[in-house]
């Protein structure tokens, strides 16, 4: 790296997108729903949290519909 970068002066500053880019929610999820996500997160290792979120993203994506 050239000595004219240095990157101890920068300033940090916050991401103007982060708040556009995951939005915290509550959500009342089954046990069953939960263990199920812990277990193929842990296969994955990710946390369940992004493996749901991942699966939903994929939901979005793909336009899935539901069948009852």
């Amino acid at each position: 790296m050239k000595p004219e970068y240095d990157l101890a002066k920068l300033k940090s500053r916050p991401n103007p997108f982060a708040k556009k880019l995951k939005q915290q929610v509550t959500l009342p999820l089954g046990i069953d729903v939960i263990e199920y996500f812990e277990e193929k997160a842990q296969e994955k290792g990710i946390s369940y949290q992004e493996l749901i979120n991942l699966y939903l993203q994929d939901c979005v994506v793909r336009q899935h519909e539901l069948s009852f």
